[in-house]
């Protein structure tokens, strides 16, 4: 999820953990008589402090956390308030022994399980109210280098923030992630995940070594598996279920392992160097923020029209990989009029050649032909300290939010009568400064991976579209629901309602999941949902379900559905 596609802060969720390191010395002896006896029970009472000290704090977990518990309503809510479940116990865990346990606690008690790592989820997939046990993996996040694998691990409880302080502070790396540094990384890489550096180095989910999968058996029994990329692992097709086929499908995934496939051969030497296995971190990133404003006069539609279609044939153009520009990423935020602003954000890293240059002929070819002024200003700042992202991974207290998004992707500019669209209801009467749509920069390197290596099926696209709406209260849910489907239906009115792959739209991005596309009020094009997020990799990923959870213990309102 790209850090524009966050409108509101996030609450930090840093939980300070103590123990008291009570020890039960073997008083026994004390009751024998003289201050010999006493003595002698003291010693090994010290010496079992120390070691106790030298041990460090009890192990977190789990927590059961029921109705009532000052707890509940904390960690019951999500980042989309719109969706609150009321689960009869939330298991709060530490480590992947209690996974286990918790999975199958609720296959024991036929209880529906949700599993959430971060909390950022478009629709209601954790928050089902069939869902009787919730499982948060918040604990779980842990990143580092594992010498066994020979990759970098990282726990789905891991927010992208501290992914990318740990790898870059230990080793000087980096994986092409997401741009909102509260995000657990649980969902988002097992959806095939992209960000700032997506352009330069593909999908995170192209650097995915292995995972480690809590599945459960057709008779009901919760174990573990791990799954790799190895060509000759009995369990890759777990692996790549998870290359893009979206959360809550197969299992509970308790580790990933990253190394990008370029490194294997390093990773296969004696004594491999991890500084070389993962993509290295810029040292500085240019920013730029560029700010048009919304004026009755002069932001007409001939000048709306042209900006937007200037920068998505930039991205035709320019979304090669390996080419120059596609170090360069840039999100166009078209936000509604009662905004009075819209903005783009660009970032490069600045040490690539040219880098500067690359930024003012992109925003200068974008502006080109409007008649617009354009406000905003640039700063080189350090990898770890931008304006935007990858931020320092706290994002400050939260506020009451609801929203709805949906997304398409692009393989090149939108048509003349759908840029028209966009305009007209940008302007509209009925939308807010919460309601627009984002433009976000894709292709690159992304481009260069084969569609079936992964189950990111979408390769051969430039941009992506999201369309959204935010809102604080629920009294307002109608409108703002109202607003974002309007728009959508109407983009895409030739392709019944929905972005049918085609010559200009290649269906949707499972991170970005819309319940609407399996809703034939809102879908009429006659193609289903999965076709829309999967394409042809369906089967495949219908196949992995079948082996990998028999049951369809993991699911919910877009998950992989059994084959008939």
């Amino acid at each position: 999820m790209s850090h524009s596609e966050e409108p509101a802060a996030r609450p930090t969720r840093r939980t300070l953990l103590t123990t008291a390191g009570g020890l039960a010395a073997g008083l026994a002896g004390a009751a024998a008589t003289g201050a010999g006896a006493t003595e002698a029970a003291a010693e090994p009472a010290e010496a079992a402090a120390e070691a106790a000290a030298r041990r460090g704090p009890t192990p977190f977990g789990p927590a059961a956390v029921h109705p009532g518990d000052p707890r509940y309503e904390s960690l019951v809510k999500g980042d989309n308030q719109r969706f609150v479940g009321r689960p009869e116990e939330i298991r709060v865990v530490g480590s992947t022994e209690q996974v286990v346990q918790a999975v199958q606690d609720a296959v024991r008690d036929g209880r529906r399980i949700g599993v959430r790592s971060g909390g950022h989820c478009f629709e209601d997939f954790t928050a089902d109210p069939a869902i009787r046990l919730l499982l948060d993996l918040s604990p779980l996040d842990a990143v580092g280098y594992d010498p066994v694998h020979r990759a970098f691990e990282v726990q789905p409880g891991a927010t992208l923030g501290r992914v990318y302080r740990t790898l870059f502070k230990g080793w000087g790396v980096t994986v092409p992630a997401g741009g909102c540094p509260e995000v657990g990384a649980g969902g988002h890489l097992v959806g095939g995940g992209y960000g700032p550096l997506s352009r330069r180095y593909g999908s995170v989910v192209d650097h995915l070594y292995g995972v480690e999968v809590v599945v459960v058996d057709r008779d009901g029994t919760a174990r573990t598996v791990v799954a790799t990329r190895e060509p000759d692992d009995p369990n890759r097709e777990l692996w790549w279920a998870h290359t893009g086929g979206g959360g809550g499908n197969f299992g509970v995934v308790t580790r990933y392992w990253l190394r990008s496939p370029r490194a294997d051969a390093e990773a296969r030497a004696a004594a491999p160097d991890p500084c070389r296995l993962l993509p290295p971190a810029p040292a500085e990133m240019l920013e730029a923020l560029v700010e048009w404003t919304w004026d009755e006069e002069r932001t007409t539609e001939r000048a709306f029209t042209t900006l937007l279609r200037n920068f998505c044939t930039w991205h035709e153009r320019h979304s090669d990989p390996g080419a120059p520009e596609a170090g360069l990423y840039a999100v166009l935020e078209l936000t509604h009029r009662s905004a009075a602003k819209f903005s783009m954000v660009v970032q490069i890293d600045a040490g690539l050649p040219g880098a500067a240059d690359l930024v003012k002929d992109f925003v200068g070819q974008v502006n080109a032909g409007t008649g617009l002024d354009l406000g905003g200003g640039s700063a080189t700042v350090p990898w770890l300290y931008p304006m935007t992202w990858p931020g320092n991974g706290e994002a400050g207290d939260i506020v009451t939010r609801r929203y709805k998004g949906k997304a398409g992707y692009l393989r090149r500019s939108f048509t003349d009568d759908q840029l028209s669209t966009v305009y007209r209801h940008l302007t509209n009467d009925t939308g807010t400064s919460g309601c627009g749509m984002l433009v976000v920069g894709y292709g690159g390197q992304v481009r260069a991976v084969e569609p079936g290596a992964t189950a990111v099926a979408q390769r051969d696209v430039v941009m992506k579209a999201v369309y959204h709406s935010v809102w604080a209260e629920e009294k307002d849910d109608d409108a703002h629901l109202s607003w974002v489907r309007a728009l959508y239906r109407e983009v895409y009115r030739d392709t019944g309602g929905v972005p049918v792959p085609g010559a200009v739209s290649d269906g949707s991005y499972i991170n970005y999941p819309d319940a609407d596309l399996a809703d034939p009020a809102w879908n009429t094009s006659g193609v289903p949902w999965h076709t829309l997020y999967y394409q042809g990799g369906y089967p495949r990923l219908q196949r992995a379900k079948a082996r990998w959870d028999p049951r369809n213990v993991f699911r919910h309102a877009l998950s992989v559905e059994l084959p008939e």
